[in-house]
């Protein structure tokens, strides 16, 4: 990728991606062409309104769900809080009980918090050394005030995939003997365009996903609200979305994410082993030329495009800036986090020490990075990783 006429090997893609050309006309054609509101009744609005739920009916396909289930947002983290905050709001009272992990996304954890604020409890499930919850050890934490469970399906720093579908299955049948139901939200964001979502397989209840994680645009994001969900609006204004999202929809950049979400679904078998083959390229050749490092992504239950790596004996920030001189764009956890200077909440719920936790660094890859990126990687890593050492004033 060029950036400023430099190559870079961009390996953060799990922070953001670029926008596909083929999106960015998209967005193009609705933002100059078709730029009416859909509130609108005049024939601008109304092209504009059919364009919308032509969108809507696009991505429900896609979800396998029905369309008058899928609504937009803005960003990811809005599209959480709506979910969190929506079906929290729905309840009278708040003396309520919410169980989520204590590895999801800020997004997720912070509405959480702020719950716990104003009256909720919230039940915080550890993971195991793979960074996996345990279905049974959800449903063991289940209170009778229980309305929301709400599980990444994939985690955003080591790769991790949830047992959404697990999880889901025990659920339903608990929710058959229950007066009051117990909802199921997943953050989907990071497997969206990575891996098949079909809502009615997983089982859930409310499922979130964003544009830029999938070369779409930032900014926008897709809810998917089973239909008999109960769900307050968070934000006030006209009756848009149903009122769960009020307010003009952006309808350029939801043209944008339709584009994107369709051309990754379509190419995901395509990808699939190529990233996969891009992952294990990497690990394997830190693991040859690099000593005393540590794998925290799992073999087996991970998406592909995600390698997290603790190296021994030295800082993940400064491995991070001396491979950003070398044109190679990593991160060292989620970006919503960075800059909190702290080590990592997720490595820290799979029981890895705190020093190598702060060594660790995250690369994520897409279908546009190429062996010859990695291969570029491998010969730089290796003596950056050296000499920072040499500067590393304690190994124990």
């Amino acid at each position: 990728m060029k950036i400023n006429k430099r190559e870079i090997v961009y390996l953060d893609n799990s922070a953001t991606t670029f926008v596909r050309p083929e999106v960015i006309k998209e967005i193009i054609k609705y933002s100059c062409h078709i730029y009416g509101n859909p509130s609108s009744i005049h024939n601008i609005g109304r092209q504009a309104k059919i364009a919308l739920e032509n969108f809507r009916v696009k991505i429900s396909k896609l979800l396998n769900s029905n369309s008058e289930e899928i609504f937009f947002a803005g960003s990811g983290t809005e599209a959480d809080n709506i979910a969190i905050l929506g079906i929290s709001s729905a309840y009278k009272s708040n003396n309520k009980h919410i169980i989520t992990s204590k590895i999801e996304h800020p997004a997720v954890l912070n509405s959480c918090k702020y719950l716990e604020k104003i009256g909720y409890t919230v039940t915080y499930l550890n993971v195991n050394k793979y960074g996996i919850v345990s279905s049974e050890d959800l449903v063991k934490n289940i209170k009778d005030n229980t309305i929301l469970v709400t599980i990444m399906h994939t985690n955003n720093e080591v790769g991790s995939i949830q047992p959404i579908s697990e999880i889901s299955t025990k659920l339903k049948k608990i929710n058959k003997n229950r007066k009051i139901k117990i909802y199921f939200h997943t953050d989907a964001i990071q497997s969206a365009g990575k891996l098949k979502l079909d809502v009615k397989k997983l089982g859930i209840d409310i499922l979130t996903i964003s544009a830029h994680k999938f070369h779409g645009p930032k900014g926008v994001s897709a809810i998917y609200v089973k239909k008999g969900t109960s769900i307050s609006p968070i934000l006030y204004g006209g009756s848009q979305e149903n009122k769960i999202h009020p307010g003009t929809e952006n309808l350029a950049y939801i043209a944008g994410l339709s584009k994107a979400f369709k051309y990754s679904n379509n190419n995901l078998e395509k990808y699939h082993d190529y990233l996969f083959y891009l992952k294990n390229k990497l690990k394997y050749g830190i693991l040859n030329s690099i000593p005393d490092v540590n794998i925290n992504t799992p073999d087996t239950n991970s998406i592909n495009n995600i390698l997290n790596v603790s190296f021994k004996y030295l800082e993940g920030e400064s491995l991070l800036l001396m491979l950003d001189m070398n044109d190679i764009a990593v991160s060292t956890g989620s970006a919503c986090a960075s800059g909190l200077n702290s080590t990592s909440h997720v490595l820290s719920a799979m029981g890895i020490n705190p020093i190598l936790s702060r060594g660790s660094i995250r690369f994520s890859f897409d279908y546009y990075n190429t062996e010859s990126e990695i291969d570029y990687v491998l010969k730089i890593l290796p003596g950056l990783v050296k000499n920072l050492r040499l500067m590393y004033p304690n190994k124990s």
